[in-house]
């Protein structure tokens, strides 16, 4: 009943409130008396404070006096007295309110007191992470804590120095905006390792791309769990380009900023490691200018400087992204192949170097020439590791500049044999080439038969080459050379050209149309084609059903969008299309059911072994199904028995040619043959 007469008194609780939270000192010992004097209806009221208040007078003392006493006390903590007097003898209710009132005085006294310490320490905490706060802004290191996502969480004034973003615009975002574009996600693997230490390509906010010195630590709960990471970050971009200033230094030529020996050696040793795994063959060419020396004395190193610069250019220019050059010192170069499958392609590259060296250099007025001497050692035939190869290519090098008839340029392999078989090589190309220029080429025509019917429905324009002193070379001999060589380009466009050139003396001799087809190499198959055959048409003045051209697969896996354009561009021309070699290379019935083809032709390589051999037959029968499901037709090339004939009949092929039926017959043999089988 006591605590309810007191809490009722809302304006003594409020102003007792009040004044515990709002004054100190006296002003508070002067107002708790008043409000103690009020509740209990006294003239006298007064608070004493524990210890006791300067007028010495004591609890004890107090209490010989008449009025009531009554302590001030909270969980063992005393706070003082209240004391009041004045009004006649006080009840036992009195006492008790006035113990109500204490009670109540001594909770809000006690909740303040907890306020005020809780204060106190927040004030601490806060000028403790103030000071940090200044500590990790004098650092000149940039600073920046993240959550476990990569979230920004802090960022000091290091950072914004570094990057250019104040901590308003940083923490929030994820730390990938600060990434270079050639790197990738924020990985997981630096949440578990403590003081990883890396260099990092990193973006300011002007878009400037530096290097910088990473170091990732976790921050860890009471469970030792991560919870963040702090990362620490320093610019070391000018030590990143000096450390690239002595690298180049050391394994560039300052002259013509190609690799040095040095770094050469360690690259072939690197490529023939992987050659060896993929059993590739491997080359050097060692490669000797020659007249250097003269025009260097003659004209001073100046010249001789420019010269060298403009050499290492063009060889450079002629080889391939994957192809090492490099300058060993004086007119010395050498290159390495590494991707190729022959020997003799080496020889290839060198005429592709000596051929970069015809034009004059024009420097400073002078019209210089130079020619060059290259050797060439092979791996794994002349060793197995780059010094050793390169000193046996030095060592064909002088054999070259021995044996050669030429001031301007030589190759010589280290094996003689090698060496024998290049020379054939070369005088080969060179007659190829003296071929093309001299009508030394041929055309013969392999009949096609529809099996249906029996009658010839086209052929097959074979090259073949006259040669005026070794008589008909094969094929097999030449048609490689052309493709390693690059002279396939110019073959196939003369072979185009011959079959119409026959077509029309065909057409105006009065043959029905037959289609001749017409192989097209894979250099051959650019954007340029389809012009190139529509202009051809026109000018023989040919309808498209003349012609036919034979693509192989390999052909069509480069690229396959813009190989399926010509393709098209072809076909809208009314010529028809037959895919060559079906099966032997990279068959994808994803790609085959969108090129635009007429034909599917099997490669020899599988009737040969029909109807004996159960792959043969196998592979055949479904080639000729997909065909038929596709609408496409098929035609089976090399049939020489009649048992191959009866098989493929059955299964379903609609046209063959082969040894059976005829050879590739010259263009009047092949005429007589048409008239006889149409009975013209």
């Amino acid at each position: 009943m006591t605590l309810l007469t007191v809490s009722d008194n809302l304006s003594d609780s409020a102003a007792l409130c009040d004044a515990v939270v709002r004054l100190r000192g006296a002003a508070l010992v002067a107002e708790l008396g008043r409000i103690a004097g009020a509740v209990m209806a006294s003239p006298h009221g007064q608070f004493l404070p524990a210890p006791p208040s300067s007028s010495g007078e004591s609890a004890a003392g107090l209490r010989g006096r008449p009025g009531l006493l009554q302590e001030i006390s909270f969980d063992g903590q005393c706070f003082g007295h209240f004391a009041v007097s004045g009004r006649g003898p006080y009840s036992e209710l009195d006492r008790q309110q006035l113990a109500s009132l204490a009670s109540l005085t001594a909770g809000v006294l006690q909740v303040h007191s907890l306020a005020q310490r809780s204060t106190h320490a927040y004030a601490q905490v806060e000028a403790l992470l103030a000071q940090q706060t200044q500590i990790l802004d004098q650092l000149h290191e940039s600073v920046l804590t993240m959550d476990l996502k990569g979230y920004i969480t802090s960022w000091n004034k290091g950072a914004e120095r570094l990057f250019g973003y104040s901590s308003v615009e940083a923490v929030g975002r994820n730390i990938l905006f600060l990434y270079d574009e050639e790197e990738t996600g924020f990985r997981d693997a630096f949440l578990e390792q403590g003081g990883r230490l890396m260099e990092v390509r990193r973006r300011k906010k002007s878009g400037v791309v530096f290097w910088a010195s990473l170091s990732l630590s976790p921050l860890r709960d009471m469970d030792e769990k991560p919870v963040a990471l702090i990362a620490y970050l320093t610019d070391i971009t000018e030590r990143k380009l000096a450390e690239e200033r002595l690298h180049h230094l050391a394994y560039y030529d300052p002259l013509t900023s190609l690799p040095n020996r040095t770094l050469l050696t360690k690259l072939v040793d690197q490529a023939l490691s992987v050659a060896q795994r993929s059993k590739m063959l491997g080359c050097v060419l060692f490669i000797d200018l020659n007249r250097f020396k003269l025009i260097n004395d003659t004209l001073g190193r100046r010249i001789g400087d420019e010269l060298l610069r403009q050499v290492a250019q063009r060889f450079r220019r002629v080889l391939r992204d994957q192809d090492l050059v490099a300058r060993l010192g004086g007119d010395e170069f050498a290159v390495g192949l590494f991707d190729i499958g022959q020997h003799y392609e080496a020889s290839t590259v060198s005429q592709k170097l000596l051929a970069s060296l015809v034009q004059p250099f024009l420097i400073e007025g002078h019209d210089l020439r130079v020619g060059a001497s290259i050797g060439i050692s092979v791996y794994p035939q002349d060793g197995h590791d780059a010094e050793t190869l390169l000193r046996l290519a030095d060592i064909a090098m002088y054999r070259a500049k021995q044996d050669s008839s030429s001031e301007t340029e030589s190759v010589a392999f280290y094996s003689q044999d090698m060496n024998l078989g290049m020379q054939a090589r070369m005088r080969l190309e060179t007659g190829l080439r003296h071929a093309l220029a001299e009508q030394q080429l041929l055309l013969h025509y392999q009949p096609k038969y529809a099996l249906a019917s029996g009658r010839i429905i086209g052929a097959e324009a074979l090259v073949r080459w006259c040669h005026p002193e070794h008589g008909m070379i094969p094929p097999a001999d030449f048609i490689p050379l052309a493709e390693s060589t690059g002279l396939v380009v110019q073959v196939g466009e003369w072979v185009l050209e011959a079959a119409c050139a026959q077509a029309q003396a065909w057409k105006q001799a009065g043959l029905p149309p037959i289609r001749l087809a017409v192989n097209v190499s894979a250099r051959e198959f650019t954007s340029a084609l389809p012009a190139r055959v529509a202009a051809t048409l026109a000018r023989y003045g040919l309808e498209a059903a003349w012609l036919e051209l034979e693509i192989t697969e390999s052909t069509l896996m480069h690229n396959i969008e813009r190989v399926i354009g010509i393709m098209d561009r072809i076909t809208a021309l009314g010529v028809a299309l037959s895919l060559d070699d079906f099966g032997t290379g990279y068959s994808s019935l994803s790609y085959l059911k969108r090129f635009p083809i007429d034909t599917l032709k099997i490669d020899r390589s599988f009737t040969t072994g029909i109807p004996t051999d159960t792959s043969d037959c196998a592979i055949a029968s479904t080639i000729i199904s997909i065909a038929q499901q596709l609408h496409h037709k098929v035609i089976a090339e090399g049939v020489e028995t009649a048992e191959q004939l009866a098989f493929l009949k059955s299964a379903g092929c609609d046209e063959v040619q082969g040894y059976l039926f005829s050879r590739p017959l010259p263009a009047a043999e092949f005429e007589r043959e048409l008239r006889e089988n149409w009975g013209i």
